[in-house]
């Protein structure tokens, strides 16, 4: 019996259909891990030695720098769709700049908690503290991934691989892109109200 033979297109077709759900079950783990700490703020700030304190200027920052990071993005994929490859390369690689900028911003209000006294374990550290600690690195870490993505992304923008026929990779990373700047902006909403 002889074996079927899958043509590129139909491979191509299988990981389209197939990359976006699967992209979709990661960002509801995410989104299920925020929610579990944001649940557990909630119920630890009833707690009596409580700390209420002003969030670093740096996360203000980075609310612009990540929402900013965001538009760059959108402007590739309408580049990609006009098949306008200097704007692909060009929207990506603003986004990317932006992210690393999100990066720094973050490290930089560790930098003003530390300054201010504000540990994240220790004999005089706070449970408050320690959210916002936790909070923002782990999404770090997914933005690390995301930059990553960028990076491959980039790489393929500058191979002139995203037009308006194919642009699956572009198009994943900037779903990704912009589920993290929509959690960037609830979880500093969320800071803002109840730290």
């Amino acid at each position: 019996m002889k074996e079927a033979k899958i043509t590129l297109a139909e491979k191509a077709e299988t990981r389209g259909k197939s990359a976006k759900p699967l992209l979709y079950v990661g960002m509801v783990s995410m989104s299920m891990l925020f929610a579990a700490f944001t649940s557990a703020i909630l119920v630890r700030r009833a707690e009596p030695n409580w700390i209420v304190f002003d969030l670093p200027l740096e996360l203000y920052v980075s609310c612009i720098i990540i929402v900013l990071s965001s538009l760059s993005l959108i402007y590739a994929s309408r580049s990609a769709k006009r098949d306008d490859y200097q704007g692909v390369k060009i929207g990506v690689g603003v986004t990317l700049i932006l992210g690393i900028a999100f990066i720094v911003s973050q490290f930089s209000a560790y930098g003003t908690l530390v300054d201010g006294g504000m540990f994240f374990a220790g004999p005089t550290s706070n449970a408050s503290w320690a959210f916002l600690y936790v909070l923002v690195g782990v999404h770090l870490g997914h933005l690390y991934g995301g930059v990553v993505v960028l990076i491959v992304t980039l790489v393929n923008a500058l191979k002139e691989r995203y037009n308006s026929k194919e642009h699956l990779g572009l198009e994943l990373s900037s779903i990704y892109w912009h589920f993290l700047d929509v959690l960037w902006i609830y979880l500093f909403l969320f800071l803002l109200l109840m730290i």
